[in-house]
């Protein structure tokens, strides 16, 4: 199937065996320091995976290159408008787009045909894209006329590489998406946020009456709209994992000597783990990586998980506009984050939200822990599947 990208210059991946034929378009104008770049902006016409449609979008500068099966990722800019013209911008997110094998359309090259239904997941604190990846071929696989939008958070993966304005908050990282989505011209179905993503995507339906569809469900992942509370004995502890970060070199030479660190430091195994997956081989011109460096913006997620901790969105579960059915995930092992209170004030949301043309339930997630994507993926699918028939 055709997949292209009118976003900033980019290569693109076709699925292995693809053939690759790649036509040239009118070129654009390059924000900053591309301006005076006689860079065209080509499109890629890639065949069908036999599975889900998946393609590979990285900047490299104006050259175009296609490489083996992967996920597509893309820069896409806020103010890019509906001429030719792209202006510099802050609000820049780098983002997978996966396809199922039936979905046959772009961003570009048919602006008459309606977008596929399309799901968004957002990852959690000091996460990224790929934490979902696996999962969403999964989905894609299972459901093949929906796509799946992966997006890298302001400060987190790809995208803490493009300067962001500040504050970095709970509503600004919602604010990202939506212009994400607007300039794909995707209208979402469904919206899945993890933990830190939970409450971004409550915030995505606080902020706005477009882009979201009407239907469209809303999964928010072991997250409660309002408190956040800190890990008992052998948990998860954020606020504390990032001060711990703070203090170590940006740049590294071992992933065993930082999960060494993290362990002794009384985080788990898993969560050290976990977090070395931030960490990217250094850039040594051509010759053989010595080291590694971090791909996230610390400071600014500390900022994030400040502001997802003061957060309260209490106010759009407690009335929840017409046509959105929001459903909460607790996990069962992920006692701690859960209070009697947030549990009752869920329950009388249901009811309320029935009797008025919306939709609040609540689910467990038997056998998990707070990792819900990595603990019982089976279970989530599950779950999660009743929203994409």
């Amino acid at each position: 199937m055709p997949l292209a990208s009118n976003c900033s210059p980019c290569c693109a991946a076709a699925p292995r065996a693809a053939a690759a034929t790649v036509s040239q378009r009118r070129p654009r104008r390059l924000p900053n320091a591309w301006s005076n770049s006689k860079a065209t902006y080509p499109f890629l016409r890639l065949s069908e995976n036999e599975k889900f449609n998946v393609s590979r979008l990285a900047v490299t500068h104006t050259s175009w290159r296609v490489k083996d099966r992967t996920i597509s990722m893309a820069l896409v800019s806020d103010t890019l408008g509906q001429r030719e013209d792209v202006a510099s911008s802050s609000s820049i997110l780098a983002y997978e787009l996966i396809q199922g094998a039936n979905v046959r359309w772009n961003s570009v090259l048919d602006k008459s045909i309606p977008d596929p239904p399309t799901a968004v997941f957002l990852h959690g604190i000091l996460g990224c894209r790929k934490n979902w990846g696996t999962f969403a071929k999964r989905m894609a696989k299972e459901f093949p006329t929906w796509q799946f939008l992966l997006v890298d958070l302001r400060c987190h993966g790809d995208s803490a590489s493009i300067n962001k304005r500040g504050p970095h908050t709970v509503a600004s990282a919602a604010l990202d998406v939506l212009k994400l989505v607007r300039k794909l011209r995707i209208t979402p179905r469904v919206l899945v946020g993890h933990s830190f993503g939970g409450k971004v995507v409550l915030s995505m339906v606080d902020q706005a009456a477009k882009p979201l569809a009407r239907p469209v469900r809303v999964w928010v992942l072991d997250a409660t709209p309002g408190k956040v509370r800190a890990g008992g004995d052998g948990e998860d502890h954020p606020a504390e994992l990032i001060s711990l970060l703070s203090t170590l070199p940006r740049e590294v030479s071992s992933k065993r000597d930082i999960v060494k660190a993290l362990t002794q430091q009384g985080f788990s195994n898993d969560v050290a783990q976990w977090v070395v997956t931030n960490l990217r081989p250094t850039n040594s011109f051509g010759l053989r990586s010595s080291g590694f460096s971090w791909v996230f913006d610390l400071r600014g997620i500390a900022e994030m998980y400040q502001s997802y901790e003061e957060t309260n969105l209490w106010k759009i579960v407690e009335d929840i506009p017409r046509g959105v059915h929001m459903n909460f995930l607790k996990a069962e092992r992920s006692l701690h984050r859960w209070a009697l209170e947030d549990l009752q004030r869920i329950h009388a949301a249901e009811e309320l939200a029935s009797e008025e043309g919306g939709g609040v339930e609540m689910h467990v997630l038997e056998d998990a822990g707070h990792w819900v994507h990595a603990d019982n993926p089976d279970g989530l699918f599950r779950i999660l599947s009743s929203s994409f028939w």
